[in-house]
């Protein structure tokens, strides 16, 4: 009888301990389950943050200015400003338009007859020079791709004669650098500068 007293009370003892033991690993087992569900929500900010570097380098394209910003911006160009200015076609130039301007370079008035660009510079040869500047003028935007060969009407009244035969040539000079783009027009630069019928160049540099 004492026998079987005692092993009833071991088992009883046996029981209880083992309750106690499950109830310590539950324990113990909740902060992993706890670290586990937060862990997908740490994860998730970083897509969020991600997804905000391409918003910061998006920029807007800088637009083109008129026919005479663009020419004033370009060293080749020096001299062309300098005699729409003196012309007092600056406004002109940028107006509406569109305008296509067959540009000389600063090497193509260079080349001009010596004493002729002085002399178009002087006030009292201003209708000769606003006629010869006019006369490098198209009241339309024509693109190089889009030029034809024949005669064309500038807005000085006179036309130009246009080919195309091993690119495009304007009278004698050729153009050098096609498409310069402007917000009123088109520039195209060319390497010799326009003299119209109607303007005596003798009697500038007589």
């Amino acid at each position: 009888m004492k026998f079987k007293s005692l092993a009833a009370a071991s088992v009883a003892a046996l029981l209880v301990l083992s309750a106690c033991g499950t109830a310590e690993d539950e324990t113990a087992t909740e902060p992993t389950v706890a670290a586990t569900a937060d862990a997908p929500m740490e994860e998730t900010e970083t897509p969020m943050e991600e997804t905000e570097t391409p918003m910061e380098e998006t920029e807007a394209p800088m637009e083109a200015g008129t026919i005479v910003d663009v020419a004033a911006g370009n060293p080749d160009f020096e001299t062309l400003v300098a005699a729409v200015t003196a012309a007092d076609l600056v406004e002109t130039l940028s107006g509406e338009g569109p305008f296509t301007v067959f540009a000389p370079t600063d090497a193509a008035f260079e080349a001009l007859p010596e004493g002729l660009l002085d002399a178009l510079l002087l006030p009292e040869n201003k209708d000769a020079l606003t006629s010869i500047l006019t006369y490098h003028v198209l009241p339309a935007e024509v693109m190089a791709a889009d030029v034809t060969a024949g005669d064309v009407a500038t807005v000085e009244g006179s036309t130009i004669a246009i080919t195309t035969e091993g690119g495009v040539m304007v009278n004698e000079a050729t153009v050098v650098t096609p498409d310069v783009d402007a917000s009123n027009g088109v520039i195209h630069a060319i390497d010799g500068v326009l003299v119209p019928p109607t303007v005596d160049v003798d009697a500038l540099l007589g």
